[in-house]
């Protein structure tokens, strides 16, 4: 893994994806093509499986998610990944949260770039609650089972694993 701040090289950057609202399957291949086209080194783009998932802290009666994660090296800046990425959720029909984890037609959540830790009032990294979230390490650890995220000591299998036990 490259450093964040080595603007001429490439950075790792993981992209969860998700869509409860709309032809869900068709809106996580439109993600997955506006990131391998706009930002991927393309040799090194590789998405997960898609998963079926249920609503974690969403309002009652949301409907069910699909979820996958992207990985890819990238040459862009952090910031314009990030503000592209919210571009085009608004444009596959994200309108403005009224109540948070409101049902919506594409999420496309940046997890991790490079070994950047940050804290803005519009971006966290890596994503805050990525650890916590089944629907983001299950399709990580098909990619990158052994991957630590900057701060944790337990690799992403481990922490999917752990997860899905408390679950159980």
């Amino acid at each position: 893994m490259k450093r964040a701040n080595e603007s001429t090289l490439s950075v790792l950057a993981i992209v969860a994806l998700g869509s409860n609202l709309g032809d869900r399957g068709q809106l996580i291949q439109q993600g997955f093509d506006f990131l391998r086209t706009g930002f991927a080194e393309q040799e090194t783009f590789r998405t997960s499986t898609i998963w079926e998932t249920k609503p974690v802290d969403c309002p009652p009666d949301s409907p069910l998610f699909l979820n996958a994660v992207t990985v890819f090296e990238t040459k862009h800046s952090l910031r314009s990944l990030f503000d592209q990425c919210q571009n085009f959720e608004r444009e596959m029909g994200r309108v403005p949260i009224r109540a948070v984890n409101d049902p919506r037609p594409l999420d496309l959540d940046l997890i991790l770039f490079g070994d950047l830790v940050i804290s803005t009032s519009d971006l966290i990294l890596p994503h805050p609650r990525a650890t916590q979230r089944g629907f983001v390490l299950g399709p990580l650890a098909e990619l990158l089972p052994e991957l630590l995220l900057p701060g944790e000591k337990k690799s992403v299998r481990v922490l999917f694993d752990e997860l899905q036990d408390r679950v159980d």
